[in-house]
C-alpha cells in the first residue's frame, strides 16, 4: 500500500505542478465564471466551484506533503554522506533534525561565532 501510494503520489505531483495542470485549471475557472450570468450567479454555481476546489486543495495537500517528505529525507541522507566522507566535518552534524530546538539554537550560535571570527 505505502509503495502504491508513493508512485501515485509521485506521479501526480508531477502532473500537478506541470504548466498543463495550471493551463486546466484556469481554463475551468473561465468556463465557470463565463457561465454564471447562464446560472444566474446562483448558490449552486457557486457551489460547485467551491466543492471542486476545496476537494482539490485537499487531496494535493496531502500529495504534496509526501513529496516534500521525501525530497528531505533524501537531502539529510545526501547531507549525511556527504559530512562523514569529510575528515574535518563534525560527524555530530548527521541526524541533526533528530535533535532539539536548544541544540540547534547553540549549534547555530557557534556558526554565528564562527562566521564573525572569519569577518573580523
Amino acid at each position: 500500500m505505502h509503495e502504491l501510494f508513493r508512485k501515485i503520489a509521485h506521479h501526480a505531483s508531477e502532473a500537478v505542478g506541470s504548466a498543463w495542470a495550471f493551463v486546466g485549471a484556469l481554463t475551468i475557472i473561465i468556463v465557470w465564471a463565463l457561465t454564471g450570468p447562464v446560472f444566474h450567479f446562483s448558490d449552486t454555481w457557486q457551489l460547485i466551484i467551491n466543492t471542486g476546489t476545496t476537494i482539490l486543495t485537499f487531496l494535493t495537500v496531502f500529495l504534496i506533503q509526501n513529496t516534500q517528505n521525501r525530497d528531505a529525507k533524501a537531502m539529510h541522507l545526501k547531507l549525511d554522506e556527504l559530512i562523514k566522507a569529510i575528515k574535518e566535518a563534525r560527524n555530530k552534524m548527521i541526524d541533526l533534525e533528530e535533535m532539539s530546538d536548544a541544540e540547534l539554537d547553540e549549534l547555530e550560535k557557534q556558526f554565528r561565532a564562527l562566521r564573525n571570527q572569519k569577518d573580523s
